[in-house]
């Protein structure tokens, strides 16, 4: 018998000190904080590489538990967009001069699949003799593209923005026709066109122009949204 009790307590004291299983969470990377170029901002600070282009150095803060970063730069006068990764928080890029881009960072983690991307920002890469910068592209905030709209009347909303503040107004061009929108109401000074009336089973295709006092203009694109 005492044997037995010699026995037991010896297995409950192993039970007792065996390993335990602990889960370990890796946090996902956070946001990347923007910093140059500038919001908004005419780039001055570009390197030039020749008459068309100057090389722009990109800075964003360190991401919390981020090990690499993927820079994305969008020529708005083209759409084209361009990615570069980075396991610093800077990239040098070599970019058109008088040229509105926009730009933002992913953050990643070897570690997790998660990501996070920073905000949008938009710059001017300035070139010789510019006196005066067009404003940005407008961007469509709503009907996003494609979105199904089940009333009898849409409402159009946009942000805009330029590098001198100095914007007058907008047009907004809307038609079934992508090939010939038509103007539908001129110096807009509000972010949106409220009460449009649209048909049913319709495709809608619309752009919004920018003006700024110095006569200069730009121009977001063409969206479409469909109606039911």
């Amino acid at each position: 018998m005492r044997v037995y009790k010699i026995i037991l307590i010896v297995a409950v004291l192993n039970i007792g000190c065996g390993k335990k299983s602990v889960d370990i969470t890796i946090p996902p990377p956070a946001k990347a904080e923007l910093l140059l170029p500038a919001s908004n901002s005419a780039c001055t600070a570009g390197i030039a590489v020749s008459d068309a282009e100057s090389t722009v150095t990109f800075n964003w803060a360190v991401a919390e538990h981020a090990d690499s970063y993927e820079l994305y730069i969008k020529n708005l006068l083209t759409g084209t967009l361009s990615k570069h990764l980075s396991t610093a928080n800077q990239a040098n890029v070599t970019l058109l001069k008088g040229t509105p881009y926009s730009w933002y960072v992913i953050s990643t983690s070897a570690k997790v699949p998660e990501t996070a991307q920073s905000d949008t920002w938009k710059f001017y890469n300035s070139g010789p003799g510019v006196l005066s910068y067009a404003p940005f592209p407008a961007v469509i905030k709503a009907p996003i593209y494609n979105q199904v709209i089940s009333t009898a009347t849409v409402e159009l909303s946009w942000t805009g923005s330029s590098v001198e503040n100095n914007i007058t107004g907008y047009d907004i061009y809307l038609s079934s026709n992508s090939s010939s929108l038509a103007l539908q109401k001129s110096d807009v000074k509000d972010l949106f066109l409220a009460n449009i009336a649209v048909n049913p089973n319709t495709v809608y295709y619309w752009k919004v122009i920018t003006k700024d006092a110095h006569g200069n203009k730009s121009d977001s694109g063409i969206y479409q949204f469909v109606t039911k």
